[in-house]
């Protein structure tokens, strides 16, 4: 299974639209159009089709979590808080 077999099988589980997966995209800083997109979920024999790279499924991955649960306090953050309030 390919990358972009993952990222087709998530965007049609998760009910993502191409806009979606931009605005995900840009929550770990990381730029995408939707034609990039366009040319990751075409076939593979198309002639404009673009295979779908492990740092591009890491960061759609980290950005959905985000997404999904929300940002995650840095420990740092809370150890201080926690000095501070004794």
């Amino acid at each position: 299974m390919t990358n972009n077999d993952i990222l087709k099988k998530l965007r049609v589980a998760l009910q993502l639209r191409n806009e979606d997966i931009v605005e995900i995209m840009k929550l770990v800083d990381f730029k995408v159009t939707t034609s990039e997109l366009g040319a990751l979920f075409r076939s593979e024999d198309h002639p404009k089709y673009k295979e779908c790279g492990d740092q591009f499924l890491r960061n759609f991955l980290n950005g959905l979590i985000i997404h999904k649960r929300g940002v995650m306090p840095r420990k740092n953050e809370s150890d201080s808080n926690s000095d501070s309030v004794k």
